[in-house]
This record gives C-alpha cells, structure tokens and sequence, in this order.
C-alpha cells in the first residue's frame, strides 16, 4: 500500500464503518465486511505507517482515536517475531514506526497517548534494549521539556515498560537488563521525583496543577516498585533517605484541593497513598533490614491513615493497601515486638479488622446488581483489594505468632454479633455474615482453589459453628429469604469441605440441589459451585469421596435443577453451572442414560445458542466436555447409540464450520474425533462428504485448529483407510501436503508425524507407494536444516513403525535408493546414538520391534559392509531396555515451546473427556519387546548357525551380554 492520499481516504472509510453499531454495515453479507478488509491488508507494506499518519494527520477526533486501537491490536497480533513463521510485518515499517512512535505518542492527546503508549510497550518486550537501543535515552531526554503533558506520556510509557519486572522469573538476562534502566533512569527519575514535590508546594493552591502534578507522582511511585522489585538496587538503597521521607510526607499529606466529591472513584491523593503504601510493604517483606531505621514513622503513619479514613468505596484500595502494609509487618518475626501489647491487637482488632469486615450498601449493591464481579471477587479471589480480603489477610497474620489472644478478642465480637443477629434477624443479618466472615478467617490457616482449607486453627470448632448457624438458614423453607446468608452458609461449606465430617456433607447435598433454584444468582452459582468442589473430593483408595450410589436418590432432582437454573436470568451462560452438569456427569456415570435425550436435547440448543456469539471460554469448554461426556457414557453401553448423537449434533456442527465460529471449530473436530472413533465398522458417508473440506489450507493455518484437526485424519485413517484409498485416492496428495506443512515447523512437527504413522499404519499400501520416497526426502531435508532433539524422537517412532509395518528390507531399500549406503548413514549416526532419547512405553515399544527387524530379518547386515554396524546395534537396543531415558536437550533448544501461539489467536483447548485411548500398533504382535527379541535371534541362527554367536562371543560388551542371556533364558531359547 502506498502512502498516499487516496489509501488514506479509503482506510478512514472502513475504520468508520468498524464504528458502524449496525452489524450489515460492519459485516455486510454482498460486500468486503469492513473488519475483513482490514484484516486483509493489514500484511501489506505501510499498512502501519498509513494507521500512524491518519493518526498525526486526520482531522476528525473519532478516526485519531480508532486508528490508534487498530495500530495498537495490529503491533501486539504481529510484532512478535515467531520461529517457522513469515515475518508479518517487513523491516522497513517496524524502522520507521520505532523512529516516529515516541514523538508521536508526546504530541498525541491523552486518551491516544495511552494506546500508543501500551504499543511502544509491546514492541519494547520484544525489542527492548537489543533492538532498540535509543529508547531510553530518548525518553529520559523529555524530562528535561518541563511540559508535564510530555513528562506524563514517558512515564506512562515507563511504567508500562518496566511493570513486566515485577512478575519475571530471575536470570541473568533481566538483570542486565535492569541495570542498564537503572543506570540510564533511576538518577533522572529521582531528580523528577525532587522538582515534582518541589512544584507541588509552589502551586498548592491552584488545583489544575495539582493534579496534573499528582498524576506523575503516581506514576513514578508505580516505577519505584517496579524498579525495586527484584532486588534493592545499590542506587535507591544510597537514595533511601531522599525517597523515604517524601513518601512518608506525602502519606501525611492532605490537600482539600485534592479532595473528591465522588464517593466511588478514588481521586489522586488516595491512589497515590495507595501506591506508597504498597512501596513500604515491598521494603518491609523484602528489604527489612535496610528498610527498619523508616519503618516505625511508615507504622504511625498508616494506622492514622486506616483509623481517620471513612468507609466509601473510593478509599478502598488505600485501606487494603494500608492493612496489607500492617499485615506484612506483623508476619515479620523482626517486628514481633511492635503488636505484643495485647491493648495494641485489641486496638486493631476493635478499630481496623471489625469496621473492614463489615458488609457494606455498595457490597450489597454489588451482590445484587452486579453479580458476575462480586463471585469473581470473592470466589476466585481476584479480591485482592478489598478491605475484606486486607482485614482476612492481617488477621491470619496476627494468628502466626498471637493465635491464642487473638482468637480470644475475636470469639467476643463473634458471639456479640449473633446475639445481635438473634434479637432481630431481618434488620440485623449484616451482622451475622460479619461473624460467618470473622470466623472464617480465623479458622483459615492455609487454602488452595483445589482442596479449600487444608489448614485451620485448632482453636475453632468448625463443625459445631456450621450445626449451629450454618445448616439452620440452609434448612429455611424458602430459599429466597436472606440471599447474603444463604451465600455466606454455601461457600462455608465449600471452604471448610475438607473439616466438616461426611455425614454433614452428605445432608448438605440436597440443600445445595434446592438452592439451585435460588433467584439470586450469586446464591444459585454458589450451590452449582459447591456441589461441583463436593463432587471432586477423593476418599480411601483415591475414589470419589461421595459416590454415585450416594446420590442415586437426587439425580433427577440435580439434572433437572441444574438445567432449570441456565434458564434463570442472569445464568444463561454461567460457567460454574455449566462445570456442576459436568462433575455431575462424571461423577454418575451410568446413572444419566435414562436422562440423556432430555439433556443431549437442552445442550445442542444451549450450544446452538451461544455459537451465535461466543463470550464465555469457560462456559462454552464445560458445555463440549459435558456433550463429550453423554457420547462417551452412553455409547460405552450401547454403542449403536452413537447414530443419534450424530443426529442431534451434526446440523448444529455443520452450522458452526459453515460461520466459521473460531472459537468452537477445535472443539467441533474434537468430538467428532469421538463419535468417529465409536463406530467399529465402516466409515459413515456423512463423515466422507466433509473429508476433502478438512485438508484446505485456511484451515491449518490456525494454530488452535492443528492438534484437534490431526486426530480427526488420524480417526478418519484408522476407522476409514480402504475408503480413502478407493473413494478419494485424488485426496491422498493433499493429506500429504498437510504432513508436509507440518513437518516444516519446529512447533508443530510432532503432529505431521503423528498423521503420517496413521498413513503408514493404516493406507493399504498400494495407495502410498507412489509418494513414499518423497516422504523419506522430505524428511531428511528437515533434517539437514533444522534438526531438534523433538524432531528426531519423532523420526526414529516413525521409520521404527515403517521397518514394522513394510519390513526391514523395505526400509534399507527404501534409504539405499535416496542415496547409495544412506541406510549405513542412518544407523550410524542416528538410530544408535539417539534411540536411548525415545520416551513413552508404546514408542519405545514401536522402536525394539524395529530394531529387532532390522537385526533379524534384513539380510545386508549380515553380509554386507552393514555388518559392522551389527553389534552397535543391537548394544543400542539392549541400553533402550535397560539404561534410563536420555532426556537431555541442547541448551539452543530449550526455548521452543510447542504452546507458544503469538498474540491473540485461538488457543487450541484439549478437552479431558474427549481424550484419546492410547492406541499401540504392534499390540497384537508383539507382547514383551525383550521376549520378542531373543525368539527372533533364536531364528536367525538357526538360519546361519555359528554366525550370531561368534559375533556376540567377540564384540558385544559383557553386561549386555548379560542382560541378552537373561532375555534368551525368559524366552526358553538358545542361539546355535
């Protein structure tokens, strides 16, 4: 694309339409949809350039602002670099964008500043410094403007840059990257830190400045945490004073400027205490040492702060921050002695635990109104900032070393809050969630996702609480009346599952059914939920802790409750229901098939619903495992059943290959690589009509389409390899030319030779011999360009397999026409030095029965300038049996990750309950490899006695020999 002005108008015509919030117009169905024309420019030269000059030079805000999201979406799908893969952006362009970018990004307004901002961080991931080495410096270079605007779009860029060092894994690398930001950043930084608390004094009556100043302070508080993260660098520990006591004098600051009148945003001021809080706990945990002459002023400071800060929303992140700073300190054994007192643990206890456990109107609010965020909150624990969460966390805290006195304090305002809740049940509930919250997490001592509490306090007795004041609002007769309680009760269950004796569980499993049926859709989610965690609970002997006869008497009542409550509003797509009818159904197995059509029935519907518009990962993985797990159950009884599931499925699939819905197509060729591999005869003609459509190329270029793609060939070559071969002999090349692409990638070489077993194992033949010397020739190409240790565990499996299935003389034909003594080549450099890197028992299994036709019944090793490589040989397969798997791998190879898929592309998701039976081609030959190979040298010297022991007498080292005995002994044979 030129950079010209008409390719500009016509871009701002389609980034136009993309705004269109009518679907024709964005997808027309006659005409290039305006998403699909982006799409299919984005490869050409000057694509991004085009996308940056609209952005400098459009007048209209709208189109600045979209082509500044398309510019960014457009750097983090293509910037990366990826092994195998053409390059999407050319050289030329990824020049020009890392010379204009920052300037640009400085002059832009705030709202594209951010956009561009986010890009110069993802390409600074991948290029930063190596490749773009400038970059610092021409940011530090802009402190130096005075224009805030500008100040405030590097740090931005900073932070977004930097904040990647709080999570990396320690190497040398990162190190070396960080000191050459230290040194080019940290002394500016603090210099910018100085003049800016400087201006802030100077201007503090005029609040516009203020808060353009505030702004920047907050971002260079974010980059002090990311800079410090790692390790104390030697230049912040020589600046502590300096950085110390301004965050300390700006936590004690407050200006009524500053102050909000919104009660939900935090302003500047409390975001940037926030941060400081956060900056104090980091030095606390990590650098106590150096950190302990500051921490008693940070103490006073941040107790004032909890105890003089109100209860709105906006100063939630500060009071968490606060408390997770007092928590981090009372954790320490160094600052024991600060909450020995026990007036100080009742103090906090009376004046910072209890008011933050309180359930407020706005959780209230939330629980109501806005459902799907308060379970992520509370459930998955992405709570991380509520006070909530903060006061659970300082309490287990103070239990490390004060559990005694502090469940002492604690029982009081537990028992209190009850007898408060006892006089007046419906004004005072909040009062007993606030005893179900303080209980819990003093009784939590140390807790998974998997297993709930695996640890609590002694000095609790769970299970009296839960008789007492649990089951009692589980047993109410309406389970609509106090949804709060009613969620407080299920998820104790959930939490305390493993403390709480079976029996008390198992009573609890049809309160949870009935409250399946609950309006509110926190309390309904919470039942699906905790009925799900029940179900995975192991007992003795690893089985199910609660068994299918145990719920014999509830299973119409959970299916029909469950499928009832996708129906509630609120629900349609809820994950955690959607997991529950899959626990359900793998936990009662044989018990459903009465219930299959009725259900089969709801999810094709329910799928059929959602692949209009797939939002929910989650919900839509659960639904294919909960199809997978109806196919497989009922099918184990009844195989012939296998018919109606296509039936019922197949138009819905169909539907969803003809939209090209990319979120479900890896999970559609999953299960009819099921349903496929359920039939026992012929394959059916329905499945041969959609053969030639699987081997287009679009298909394949997915990355998430590739694993599940290759199981169905592989199911269509086992169940339907003589239909192929007479029916659709013309597709055979293509199914070659999929192997082929496969192979070329270091990503995805395992899967082409997956599917090339399948064509050897399966094709007659006749039907392959035609290609099979290509095959070979491709393969050693592979091999001469790029040879990995992955690769060539593959290559053994595979010419192992082949030497199987058309014999060892085959093979040696087969190597000796590419190139005269290629066989030799092979055997010498890499059967016998790489076998001893096969793993997995069928593999390794596949690779002895090989060897052992190579040794036994290919005449050119015994008579031929092969037969040196005789007893090498037979060494090597003897070390397979008995010396330990050789896993080690180049260092140059330890990055290539076979899941790494670049930016946003659908990953492919293995589905459990879909999963293939490992399938074992010399099964029915051989039995024991060891067995197989003293019968089958037993044979050969019978056929030219004296020769195989004269060899092995003279050549063969001692403790091989020895095993070799052992297997001629097990065998009941000799060697004449």
């Amino acid at each position: 694309m030129e950079l010209s002005d008409a390719n500009l108008q016509t871009l701002t015509e389609y980034l136009k339409k993309t705004l269109d919030p009518d679907p024709a117009i964005r997808r027309p169905v006659y005409s290039l949809p305006a998403e699909k024309f982006l799409e299919s420019v984005e490869g050409s030269q000057n694509y991004p350039l085009l996308l940056l000059t609209l952005l400098e030079k459009s007048q209209e805000n709208v189109i600045k602002v979209c082509a500044s999201v398309t510019f960014k979406n457009y750097i983090k799908r293509n910037w990366r670099i990826v092994e195998d893969e053409p390059n999407k952006i050319c050289e030329s362009d990824r020049i020009a964008i890392k010379a204009n970018i920052v300037p640009l990004m400085l002059s832009s307004p705030e709202q594209i500043q951010k956009q561009l901002s986010d890009a110069i961080s993802i390409i600074g991931r991948e290029d930063f410094p190596q490749k773009w080495p400038d970059l610092l410096t021409e940011m530090v270079n802009r402190f130096q403007s005075g224009d805030f605007h500008v100040i405030n779009g590097v740090l931005r860029t900073a932070h977004s840059l930097f904040k990647r060092y709080r999570h990396e894994f320690k190497s040398n690398e990162l190190w070396t990257e960080i000191k050459l930001v230290l040194d080019a950043f940290a002394l500016p930084l603090t210099n910018l830190f100085k003049a800016t608390i400087e201006l802030c004094s100077t201007h503090a009556n005029d609040a516009s400045a203020l808060k353009v100043l505030f702004s920047s302070l907050i971002l260079i508080a974010k980059l002090f945490y990311s800079l410090n993260f790692q390790d104390l660098p030697e230049f912040f520990e020589d600046n502590m004073e300096t950085w110390m006591t301004n965050f300390h004098s700006l936590l004690t600051l407050d200006n009524k400027l500053l102050q909000t009148d919104d009660e939900e945003e935090a302003g500047l001021l409390e975001l940037l205490k926030s941060q400081i809080c956060d900056n104090a706990a980091l030095y606390a945990q990590k650098y106590d040492e150096e950190f302990q002459p500051y921490l008693p002023r940070f103490v006073t400071a941040i107790w004032n702060l909890l105890v003089t800060t109100g209860q709105e929303v906006k100063y939630d992140l500060l009071v968490s921050n606060a408390i997770q700073f007092l928590a981090s300190v009372c954790e320490r054994p160094h600052y024991k002695h600060l909450f020995e007192d026990q007036n100080i643990l009742t103090s906090i206890c009376e004046k910072v635990i209890v008011p933050n456990m309180e359930f407020r109107a706005a959780d209230e609010e939330a629980f109501e109104d806005n459902s799907e965020e308060y379970i992520r909150r509370d459930l998955e624990g992405s709570d991380i900032d509520t006070r909530r969460r903060a006061a659970c966390d300082l309490v287990r805290g103070l239990c490390k070393f004060f559990e005694g006195p502090v469940t002492g304090i604690f029982s009081g305002y537990v028992n209190s809050m009850l007898q408060e809740y006892a006089k007046n049940p419906s004004v005072n509930w909040k009062h007993k969630d606030a005893a179900i919250y303080l209980v819990t997490s003093l009784a939590s001592k140390a807790q998974t996702q998997k297993h709930g509490i695996t640890q609590a306090n002694e000095l609790v007795n769970l299970t009296e609480f839960f008789v007492n004041h649990i089951q009692p609002d589980l047993k109410s007769a309406t389970v609509n009346e106090f949804p709060v309680l009613k969620a407080d009760g299920i998820k104790y269950i959930m939490i305390f599952r493993n403390q709480v004796p079976k029996e008390q569980l198992l009573v609890s499993i049809p309160l949870l059914i009935n409250h399946l049926q609950a309006e509110s859709i926190v309390v309904h989610t919470y039942a699906a939920h905790a009925l799900e965690r029940l179900f995975t609970m192991r007992g003795t002997n690893n089985a199910t802790l609660i068994t299918a006869a145990e719920m014999a008497p509830f299973v119409e009542v959970l299916l029909t409750n469950l499928f009832k409550a996708l129906t509630l509003p609120g629900s349609s797509e809820n994950e955690y229901i959607m997991k529950a009818i899959m626990r359900s159904f793998s936990l009662l197995q044989e018990s459903i098939i009465p219930y299959i059509p009725s259900v089969i029935t709801q999810l094709t519907q329910k799928l059929l619903a959602v692949s209009k518009n797939p939002s929910k990962p989650h919900f839509n993985h659960y639904m294919f495992e909960s199809i997978c797990l109806s196919i497989r159950i009922t099918c184990k009884a009844n195989p012939e059943a296998v018919g109606s599931f296509e039936e019922a499925l197949f138009l819905v699939f169909t539907e969803i290959l003809q939209n090209d819905v990319q979120e479900f197509i890896p999970y559609v060729f999953q299960v009819m690589s099921l349903l496929l591999e359920m039939h026992k005869h012929e394959i059916p003609s329905s499945y041969m009509a959609l053969f030639p459509h699987l081997l287009q190329p679009v298909l394949w270029e997915r990355t998430g389409n590739i694993p599940p793609l290759v199981r169905l060939l592989q199911a269509y070559l086992e169940r339907g390899a003589s239909t192929i071969a007479s029916a659709a002999a013309d597709k055979i090349p293509g199914l070659l030319g999929v192997f082929q692409k496969l192979i070329a990638s270091k990503a995805n070489d395992h899967q082409g030779f997956y599917l090339l077993n399948s064509i050897i194992e399966h094709m007659p033949p006749e039907s392959v011999d035609q290609y099979r010397k290509q095959i070979f020739i491709l393969l050693f190409q592979r091999l001469q360009n790029s040879k990995t240790t992955k690769f060539i565990k593959s290559f053994l499996v595979f010419i192992n397999l082949y030497c199987v299935r058309y014999g060892a003389l085959a093979l040696q034909e087969i190597f000796d026409s590419i190139q005269p003594k290629m066989f030799g080549m092979v055997l010498e450099k890499i059967i016998i030095p790489e076998i001893q890197k096969v793993s997995g028992q069928v593999e390794k299994k596949i690779c002895a029965v090989g060897i052992t036709k190579i040794l036994t019944e290919c005449p050119p090793m015994m008579d031929t300038e092969y037969t040196k490589l005789w007893i090498p040989l037979l060494q090597a397969l003897i070390g397979l049996f008995e010396l330990p798997e050789d896993d080690t791998i180049p260092d140059e190879e330890h990055f290539i990750d076979i899941e790494d898929t670049p930016g946003y592309q659908t990953a492919f998701s293995q589905l459990a309950f879909a999963g293939k039976k490992e399938h074992d081609p010399v099964g029915q030959m051989v039995n024991n490899p060891r067995i197989h190979l003293a019968q089958s040298l037993h044979k050969l010297s019978t056929a030219c006695p004296g020769r195989v022991l004269s060899m092995l007498s003279t050549s063969l080292n001692a403790e091989a020999l020895q095993y070799l005995q052992g297997y001629l002994q097990a065998a009941s044979v000799s060697l004449l």
